[in-house]
């Protein structure tokens, strides 16, 4: 699976819209999302509580500790915050390390209460975790002691018994409701292909259960069951991170292919970069390389699958080798073409699309010193291969090829080897 973090307001949004399906009782959760191009006073003829009620507003950018931070205005009218998001608005802010603007905000109705509960659900191979506390809020670290946990295995229901110790220190006239509010959300969580669910905190509301802050994840590989239940969902970059322009246009080719093509720079002076077909394989070849101790040296993390057309992965291999050939300095570099077994995919079609471009590419791989490093195995890859062997001669830089005989991670070997040789 693929986690992937959303917006609150999505989080919440999916939510309110799917609980009375699995429950049978709605939850009155409010809130709006503003960003730049938002007219106010549209959103308030589609939410008119807004005009009506007082508000809280906050940045919605996957970051947390928004309440430490300053971030949280409270008990405000509907000019207070427009004021609030004018004065934030685009500005950069630095959280955990990261620094960028401000973009997107949550505005919702202000909830006096007392009581502040957390709940987190996390999904991972085995099963569900599930957590709960009846001292939830900002203080909720402090009070981690006080946190419950309990595991459900794949496949087994979640029943009173289970949820039991969750819920042993409640007091009994509310202990009901918020069994069936846990209950219900493991539910949602499960039907809707949650990964991570928190609500930290949620209270009581005429003793119904409100959400006051929540974050959730998605497994991004269900979209194709989904895309009905989930509406329109966005899968925001992390905070401080913003696209390049080549990562900007693999992500539109991406977009526009019912392929997989993902491209991502992470240190454009790197000497190691990677072309690989498979998401599974991407990973193995990029965590091969930082486990060898060359993290440092890894320019990309690159991922191409599901069969792309030739003309798809000729244009992604040629933004791969610009970045890994830019501003040669003497050195050596290394880009590994690799991949694991494929199933399906036509592996000399696909090397059809990356030998054009290397051959364009053919003075720029040389003043880059560039040596290749091939790997792949499946349907057609004897000859596939053989064309890549054939193109080392054609235009005179150093190939390396081996089929499924060799391991993935012994090329990263290799290519670690090379950059790390003399001149």
């Amino acid at each position: 699976m693929a986690r992937k973090k959303i917006r609150e307001y999505d989080s919440k949004r999916l939510l309110k819209e799917h609980f009375k399906r699995i429950s049978g009782s709605e939850l009155e959760i409010k809130s709006a999302q503003v960003t730049e191009s938002t007219n106010l006073n549209e959103l308030v003829d589609k939410e008119p509580w807004l005009s009506s009620t007082k508000l809280v507003v906050k940045p919605d950018m996957l970051f947390g500790k928004r309440g430490k931070s300053g971030l949280v205005a409270l008990n405000l009218d509907l000019a207070g915050v427009a004021a609030f998001v004018k004065d934030r608005l685009g500005k950069e802010v630095e959280m955990g390390g990261c620094r960028g603007p401000i973009t997107t905000f949550i505005v919702e109705p202000f909830v006096p209460h007392k009581e502040e509960f957390y709940l987190n659900i996390v999904s991972d191979r085995l099963g569900c975790s599930i957590s709960f506390s009846e001292c939830g809020g900002i203080e909720i670290e402090e009070n981690w002691d006080k946190v419950k946990t309990i595991f459900i295995p794949t496949g087994e229901s979640f029943t009173s018994e289970l949820c039991a110790p969750l819920l042993a220190t409640l007091p009994l006239e509310i202990k009901g409701v918020i069994e069936e509010f846990i209950k219900a959300v493991y539910a949602l969580f499960l039907d809707l292909d949650f990964t991570f669910l928190e609500m930290n905190p949620f209270t009581l509301v005429d003793g119904k259960p409100y959400p006051l802050d929540m974050r959730g994840e998605l497994d991004d590989t269900a979209a194709f069951k989904n895309f009905k239940k989930w509406g329109n969902i966005e899968f925001p970059m992390p905070f401080g991170r913003v696209m390049s322009p080549t990562e900007s246009f693999i992500h539109g080719l991406d977009e526009k292919t019912s392929a997989s093509l993902k491209f991502t720079v992470l240190n454009p002076k790197g000497r190691i970069w990677t072309m690989v077909a498979g998401g599974g394989a991407s990973v193995i070849y990029a965590d091969t390389v930082g486990d060898l101790g060359y993290a440092s040296e890894l320019g990309n993390y690159a991922e191409y699958s599901g069969a792309p057309n030739e003309e798809e992965v000729l244009q992604y291999a040629r933004v791969v080798i610009d970045c890994a050939t830019a501003e040669p300095d003497g050195r050596k570099r290394a880009l590994v073409i690799g991949g694991g077994i494929a199933n399906f995919t036509d592996v000399a079609a696909t090397f059809s699309g990356i030998i054009r471009a290397l051959k364009e590419k053919e003075a720029k791989l040389k003043a880059a010193r560039m040596h290749l490093y091939v790997r792949r195995g499946g349907p057609n890859y004897q000859k596939g291969l053989a064309r890549m062997r054939t193109l080392a001669e054609e235009i005179g830089i150093p190939i390396e090829v081996y089929g499924p005989e060799a391991t993935m991670t012994g090329i990263c070997k290799q290519a670690i080897e090379c950059i790390s040789a003399a001149a």
